[in-house]
């Protein structure tokens, strides 16, 4: 029995969901989002509920299931609320600026970076005094927000000695202790 495919997903009000055969699209204040799910799985929309029903307890189906359910969940949160992600660039030095869908990047190599972000998400750079250079992203699609920030954050990995590098607001790095004096 899977509890997550199980689960009802609540349509808040303002969200437009279309079933038509497999492929399902939401629509609300954040943006359209579409995707394409497995023939056999039945969705039932009724009195701003969605709810996923499997067609037999083969493994095949159990698996997809819950992973349906979820993707589904996603896109129904991205269409109303939004995906944001923001990304601290820690390190002496490294900068951040943006022109339109241009990020570019100065990380303490001998170049700048220039990376290309996707039209359906929003990049922001911003840069206190003081501060941590801070990169925002933000779109209704959960999965893209996620790979373009591992794609950014991939450009310089975390170093564990001193923590320099690109990484999420609020995450915790585990340091090593790193050399002792000899004597």
């Amino acid at each position: 029995m899977s509890r997550i495919g199980n689960k009802p997903i609540t349509v808040p009000s303002g969200v437009e969901i279309t079933i038509n055969g497999g492929s399902v699209t939401v629509k609300g204040s954040k943006g359209t989002l579409a995707r394409e799910i497995d023939a056999d799985f039945t969705l039932a929309l009724e009195d701003g509920v969605l709810t996923v029903k499997r067609p037999t307890d083969q493994k095949r189906h159990k698996a997809l299931h819950g992973l349906y359910r979820s993707l589904l969940n996603n896109m129904v949160v991205g269409a109303s609320e939004g995906y944001k992600k923001e990304l601290e660039l820690v390190g002496v030095g490294y900068k951040a600026s943006t022109q339109g869908q241009i990020l570019e990047l100065n990380l303490g190599y001998s170049h700048n970076i220039f990376m290309e972000i996707p039209k359906e998400v929003k990049v922001a750079a911003e840069t206190q005094k003081g501060k941590n250079p801070i990169v925002t992203l933000e779109s209704p699609d959960k999965e893209l927000v996620g790979e373009v920030s591992a794609k950014i954050r991939s450009l310089r990995k975390i170093e564990p000695y001193k923590g320099k590098g690109i990484r999420f607001v609020g995450e915790i790095i585990r340091r090593k202790a790193g050399k002792t004096a000899a004597k």
